[in-house]
């Protein structure tokens, strides 16, 4: 089988006086913490996700 193309996102910025949609996609990402990180499967949906929180979050070079 073809292995799944992955990412690993951290979480850059905390979620503090941030609008309430992007509290629930921090968690939806399975982050919260600053500096906790990720590896998630590379889809439109997850790509999407990111993109809406760019400014807390960055993807980290394998």
């Amino acid at each position: 089988m073809a292995k799944k193309a992955t990412l690993k996102v951290r979480q850059t910025g905390s979620p503090i006086r941030r609008k309430p949609d992007q509290k629930a996609t921090l968690v939806g990402l399975g982050l919260g913490k600053i500096g906790r990180v990720r590896e998630l499967e590379d889809t439109p949906s997850v790509r999407g996700m990111i993109n809406k929180i760019s400014h807390m979050v960055e993807i980290v070079e394998e």
